[in-house]
């Protein structure tokens, strides 16, 4: 392929992933991973997206699920009852990180009275938590994406890599039987490190993530602990969870 047929798919897959790393780049085009580099160099040029470590991302992305203002707004009372919920499963003086996303984001407001050590890798949850005298806060670091409000890549997992928590409250992009799944590949590396030093995983998911994957796999499902989602999911996911030997509470 040329590298103008190269360059318009490359901008097709931004326009719909937002962010693409080099190997999946390199296998869709068929080409080698240096002249993968040159079409992203040429390209950031023309700003058409920014390179990042690992790959580029989207200039004017289109995907609304990676905006956090908006995700705010979606299933916004579910959310609320989800994240009261969650917030019962976690004691006081605990270790707890929480992952960026508007549901966490959510649960930490319920949390904000309460005395424990709180990991995020959110500036949103470090806002909630500006004003408290209870709350210890470790901010992770790393690269910012600004839409979700959150840090990412090397730096952030390094932090991570670092510490041991008690639990972790992660929100998710899709769940199905083979798994969790997000909706970009920037996204998955951090929490597959969050998975990695937490004792306790606690999932938070209106009953809408359920059945459909999102664009990159995460985790197999049964690192999952506890799932807390709302009275719209259907028979067929509480009976798989169940039989998976997952814990399930509805709010």
């Amino acid at each position: 392929m040329k590298a103008t047929g190269r360059h318009l798919r490359i901008r097709e897959l931004l326009e719909s992933q937002e962010f693409v790393d080099l190997e999946t780049l390199c296998r869709q085009l068929d080409t080698s991973e240096s002249s993968i580099r040159r079409d992203l160099s040429e390209l950031e040029q023309q700003r058409v997206l920014k390179r990042v470590h690992g790959g580029a991302l989207a200039i004017k992305p289109r995907d609304r699920l990676l905006d956090f203002s908006w995700q705010s707004t979606r299933n916004a009372a579910e959310k609320q009852r989800i994240a009261k919920v969650a917030a019962t499963l976690i004691e006081d003086e605990q270790t707890v990180i929480l992952d960026g996303g508007s549901t966490t984001a959510a649960v930490a407001a319920e949390l904000a009275n309460r005395s424990m050590n709180i990991i995020t890798n959110s500036l949103a949850i470090a806002e909630i938590f500006k004003n408290s005298r209870q709350i210890e806060v470790t901010l992770t670091g790393g690269y910012l994406y600004p839409r979700l409000e959150i840090m990412l890549g090397p730096l952030c997992e390094n932090t991570l890599a670092g510490v041991a928590a008690d639990v972790l409250i992660m929100g998710i992009g899709g769940l199905t039987e083979e798994g969790l799944s997000n909706n970009n590949t920037l996204l998955v590396g951090s929490e597959r490190k969050m998975i990695e030093v937490a004792r306790k995983v606690i999932i938070v998911a209106d009953h809408t993530k359920f059945g459909k994957p999102a664009m990159a796999y995460l985790a197999p499902i049964d690192i999952v602990d506890v799932i807390v989602s709302d009275e719209g999911l259907a028979p067929e996911y509480r009976e798989m969870l169940q039989a998976k030997g997952i814990q399930i509470v509805l709010a």
